[in-house]
């Protein structure tokens, strides 16, 4: 009798614990979750909205300092400002700032796929430092280190002041103890490139009397 009234019991108490878990009347203290008059919001965006939300915009500088990667951006943002596609008013294409006779002599004759084509832009570049290294190299290992019209001669120097004025011009001026001067359309002197470009590392461009572009 008493195990009867024992299992009685505890179905009463099973089933007094399950209607109360499932009762919607059932309050609950939340007191412990309040916030000091904190706003909560619940809102979630969607992907759609996620995909919307403006990035901050990260400011970062490059330093490349006298490297020939250097010398090369600093070269064409001279010559003009770094735009691949400019032509001037006196037909100089490019970064570089190419005449058309200058790229035949390095194997490039198509102006329009050359404004086209960056990477052409720089293997003209490259190609035509390594000619002017050549015709110069004399005069690079005579007068490197020297200053002349006040001006101390460096590698880097010589190389920008040929692709202004070319080799030739070049080197009447050093020959000529800075006497024998030259200025491009815009007034640009060679004295002015051999100070602005001095002490850049070109050493590793190899002196080619033939390049071509590839």
């Amino acid at each position: 009798m008493k195990k009867r009234y024992y299992l009685i019991v505890a179905l009463l108490i099973a089933t007094v614990m399950v209607a109360t878990g499932f009762s919607s009347e059932k309050q609950y203290d939340l007191s412990h979750y309040k916030l000091n008059g904190m706003e909560l919001c619940y809102d979630v965006p969607n992907e759609e909205e996620i995909l919307t939300v403006i990035q901050p915009k990260v400011s970062y500088s490059l330093f490349l300092g006298k490297t020939y990667v250097g010398f090369k951006e600093a070269l064409g943002f001279k010559e003009s400002r770094g735009e691949y596609s400019v032509v001037n008013e006196y037909g100089y294409m490019g970064k570089y700032q190419f005449s058309k006779g200058t790229l035949k002599l390095i194997g490039i004759y198509n102006p329009d796929s050359f404004l086209n084509d960056s990477r052409l832009q720089e293997s003209a570049f490259t190609a035509n430092a390594a000619r002017n290294k050549w015709i110069l190299r004399r005069d690079i290992k005579r007068f490197k280190g020297r200053y002349v019209g006040g001006v101390k001669i460096t590698e880097s120097g010589i190389l920008a002041a040929a692709h202004l004025a070319g080799p030739g011009n070049v080197k009447k001026y050093l020959r000529s103890g800075g006497v024998q001067v030259f200025n491009d359309a815009f007034g640009t002197s060679i004295k002015h490139y051999l100070r602005k470009f001095s002490g850049y590392d070109t050493s590793h461009i190899v002196p080619n009397r033939k390049a071509r572009v590839l």
